[in-house]
């Protein structure tokens, strides 16, 4: 008896020990020495701190990249070459797209680097170095001041602390907070601006699926592109010019052919956007209850009007494609993240962890003055702060964000009116209708005037019926009153009065400018609606601000005391879009009763999913020709071409594209969603439900070399048999 008591007891101990060490956390990188360097050398790890982040040497921090505005990359040659998620590079292909070169179905590969094309305005960023500057920032900060005071001094001393970083350099700086302001870092980065397509596969590879496979396991996509960083002769950063030569890095990515199995070490480095996972109680409650399932509703009808149109015709799906994958996205991670909270008795959990810290609060007269109406003025802020919340994200919503599609179009031309009332120059003018013209074209490019007005009266009524009418904006007011809630009627009148709805028409007006043709746009409908509905937006956004700064100031004080009352337990950051580091395993998961997922899916699961009637499960011929024939080259594994596979990284929104690493430091895969039942993460981890899901790097080398016939690409490649 005494022996069976004491293996339960060993048992506890390890499965204890198990839940402590599970794989949740993004940490920073530069404090990986100090805090998780053992345990991740006990799970695997072969390599070193410095192997991850150095300043004294080249490292894994200068592999990798910021792609865009909101993504990962990865350097995987010694001549520039990147990789990233399709969904990444989804916009330049797009935007290179056109009925004749539809790269979006068909692929684009160039065979030469003479036939890479190009992409205006697309940057990659690299961080060259961090450090801790918590003190220089809260220097002159004392108890006793007002948010605002210390707002000011935090703001002079960052701004001085930024400067002296970067003087005489072309490098630029950015001091986040972390910790809710706890803690400060300076971050000095690198930008590059003449980045070009090499490759991507058609969608039916690298959008598998489509939206129907999104945040979903077992997942079949091939969620990769290649592009490459051109620079200077100089290897520094240059403006596009046909004399720009591959940038030659400091450090790029092996690549390995060894495949994965569960228990495999796993290490994900990149840029995650934001999580929330020491909020409390109420913050959650807002979300699932107040904001969430509004903006599901709003974005439903959205895609519904987006695909109606794309089932179309060709052209449609071009135009709508990237716009539907975008609302398509948060709209359902927004379903998953009530579910998984829901299914996790998330709130529950919170306010008994609440219920702890109070008595803990209570048990010390010190701890109770600074911390006993924390929760109290929590709710207080929280009941103020939701209504306000979601008034903000419906005017962005129904008013600039696929919405009323006219709008975004119109908003370019602020910038002309108020140049034309202050006595701009004609060149300066010049410059900025030149720049209208071309905004026009983008616009129109990927605009149908059916599916917009679909779009802007199915907006302006969901607008009208679930707004309080505070948040109204007055030209919303005027439409409503005018055409008796009756918006068909108005879009009819609109369409026939407005520049922002034909571009012939708009390109004319532009093309013939007079500083007169001023009152036309400030007159215009479309105009009008746009400045109106900013002008609301920015009145509900100061109010928003001020409340969150209420919230921000309340969440710093929540973190420095949640580090007081669990002082033994390692808080690592919320995510902010910097660098960090998450290392697990591979594995796979149980989903729900009886139901177990395993940590891999393969080219079987591709073809078992192909239907020609579906435009995202079209299995192109190519890649059944390969599969018939078993034509994998070294790319199989047991005789089948894996896809994607599941780790226990804790990942979120930026980590798309991030590299998947192995003990060894080559790359395994890339980065690109979370599986269904974990999308909560960014809230609350739950150890047992939440993956990371990632493409298999053999994929996307069979990909390239046996489907694309661009083997030349591996050539340039370092590949680890």
């Amino acid at each position: 008896m005494i022996r069976k008591f004491v293996r339960l007891i060993v048992l506890f101990i390890i499965l204890s020990s198990s839940l402590l060490r599970a794989d949740e956390g993004m940490w920073i990188p530069i404090l990986i020495k100090k805090f998780n360097i053992e345990i991740m050398q006990e799970k695997g790890f072969k390599l070193s701190a410095e192997d991850i982040y150095s300043v004294n040497q080249a490292s894994m921090k200068d592999a990798v990249m910021i792609f865009g505005g909101g993504c990962t990359a990865d350097l995987i040659s010694d001549q520039g070459l990147i990789i990233t998620n399709h969904h990444c590079g989804y916009r330049p292909i797009q935007s290179h797209s056109t009925v004749d070169h539809d790269y979006l179905t068909n692929g684009f590969w160039a065979m030469s680097q003479e036939e890479e094309l190009i992409n205006p305005g697309l940057t990659v960023t690299f961080l060259k170095w961090m450090k801790d500057v918590t003190g220089e920032v809260l220097k002159g900060i004392e108890d006793g001041m007002s948010e605002e005071e210390m707002s000011d001094i935090k703001q002079e001393n960052i701004d001085g602390i930024k400067k002296e970083a970067i003087e005489e350099t072309h490098f630029t700086a950015q001091v986040k907070p972390f910790y809710y302001g706890n803690q400060y870092f300076l971050f000095v980065n690198e930008t590059y601006k003449d980045i070009r397509l090499v490759g991507a596969p058609p969608s039916a590879i690298g959008k598998f699926g489509g939206d129907t496979d999104n945040w979903m396991w077992p997942r079949h996509t091939g969620d990769f592109s290649l592009f490459r960083i051109y620079a200077g002769k100089d290897n520094e950063p240059a403006e596009y010019s046909p004399d720009n030569v591959p940038f030659k890095p400091k450090k790029f990515f092996p690549i390995s052919l060894k495949g994965t199995k569960p228990g495999d070490f796993t290490m994900v480095l990149g840029y995650p956007g934001s999580t929330y996972e020491y909020v409390p109680s109420f913050h959650l409650q807002m979300l699932t209850r107040d904001i969430y399932p509004e903006l599901i509703d709003v974005r439903t009808k959205k895609l519904e009007i987006m695909q109606n149109a794309m089932e179309k015709s060709t052209e449609l799906r071009i135009q709508y494609s990237a716009k539907a994958a975008g609302v398509s996205n948060s709209w359902k991670r927004w379903k998953g993240e009530i579910r998984g909270l829901d299914k996790l008795d998330a709130v529950i959990k919170k306010q008994e962890y609440e219920k702890r810290f109070m008595e803990w609060t209570g048990a010390s007269s010190e701890r109770n003055r600074k911390y006993g109406k924390l929760l109290e003025r929590y709710e207080e802020v929280y009941d103020e702060i939701a209504p306000v919340r979601l008034g903000q994200s419906y005017l962005r919503e129904v008013f600039f964000y696929n919405g009323v599609e006219n709008i975004s179009l119109a908003s370019g031309f602020t910038k002309l009116v108020s140049m034309v009332g202050n006595d701009a120059s004609p060149e300066e003018i010049d410059e900025v209708l030149e720049s209208l013209r071309k905004r026009a074209a983008s616009f129109f490019k990927d605009y149908d005037p059916a599916t917009g007005d679909a779009l802007a009266v199915a907006m302006l009524s969901m607008f009208d019926e679930n707004v309080p009418e505070e948040y109204y904006p007055e030209e919303f007011r005027k439409i409503m009153e005018k055409y008796n809630r009756n918006y068909q009627t108005w879009i009819k009148k609109v369409r026939k009065k407005s520049l922002f709805m034909d571009e012939e028409t708009l390109l004319s007006f532009l093309n013939s400018f007079k500083t007169s043709g001023v009152k036309k746009i400030k007159k215009d409908p479309i105009y009008m609606l746009v400045q109106s509905a900013g002008e609301t937006y920015g009145k509900i956004h100061s109010e928003y601000g001020k409340l969150n700064q209420d919230l921000e100031s309340l969440h710093r004080v929540y973190m420095k005391a949640q580090m007081e009352f669990e002082p033994d337990k390692l808080f690592y950051p919320d995510a902010n879009f910097s660098l960090r580091v998450s290392y697990g395993e591979v594995l796979g998961y149980d989903p729900r009763d009886a139901v177990f997922y395993k940590h891999y899916t393969t080219l079987e699961g591709v073809i078992e999913k192909d239907n020609p009637e579906i435009y995202d499960y079209d299995v192109p011929d190519k890649l059944k020709e390969l599969y018939l024939k078993k034509d994998y080259g070294r790319y199989s594994q047991d005789g089948k071409i894996p896809i994607c596979f599941l780790a226990t990284n804790h990942t979120t929104g930026g980590n798309s594209g991030s590299p998947v690493i192995d003990a060894e430091g080559n790359l395994i895969g890339l980065n690109f969603d979370r599986a269904w039942e974990g999308v909560m993460s960014d809230l609350m981890f739950n150890a047992g439900q939440c993956r990371n899901i990632s493409l298999d790097i053999r994929y996307a080398l069979f990909i390239i070399d046996k489907f694309a016939g661009a083997g030349y690409l591996l050539d340039e490649m370092t590949l680890v048999e």
